[in-house]
C-alpha cells in the first residue's frame, strides 16, 4: 500500500506507471505550526486498513518537508507493529545540475545510492 498527503501525489505516482499496488490518501500532513494534528487526518483509517488487510508492506510517499518528515516518522511508529514501513528515496531530479542542490538533498540522495548493476 502507497502513502500520500493528497489526490494529487496519487495521481503523479500513477504517471509512472510503475506501482499497481493500493493507495491511501491521508488528506494532507502534520504541521502544527498550522493547526493540523493527526486526529484530522485519516490516520486511524489507514491503521484499520492496514490491520484488517493482509498489507505487506506500507511506502510512505510524502513531501521531504518537515511536515512530510514528521508525517512520515509518526505514521512509521503507529504501523511498524503491523507491517514492513518503507519510504521513497529522495534525491537529484533527473537533469539537474549538481552545484544547485542543496545539502538536505545531497545528503538524501547520497544515502539513497545503489549498486550500478
Amino acid at each position: 500500500m502507497c502513502v500520500v498527503a493528497d489526490s494529487r501525489d496519487l495521481i503523479a505516482l500513477e504517471r509512472t506507471k510503475e506501482y499497481k499496488g493500493l493507495y491511501h490518501v491521508l488528506g494532507g500532513l502534520i504541521s502544527p505550526m498550522d493547526g493540523i494534528g493527526p486526529e484530522l487526518l485519516q490516520i486511524s483509517s489507514l491503521i484499520k486498513r492496514v490491520d484488517h488487510n493482509e498489507i505487506n508492506e506500507v511506502i510512505l510517499a510524502l513531501t521531504p518537508s518537515v511536515e512530510g518528515e514528521t508525517t512520515s516518522l509518526y505514521l512509521a511508529r503507529l504501523l511498524k507493529p503491523f507491517t514492513k514501513v518503507t519510504r521513497i528515496a529522495y534525491g537529484l531530479p533527473v537533469g539537474s545540475e549538481l552545484e544547485y542542490a542543496d545539502d538536505v538533498t545531497l545528503t538524501r540522495a547520497l544515502e539513497g545510492r545503489r549498486a550500478i548493476e
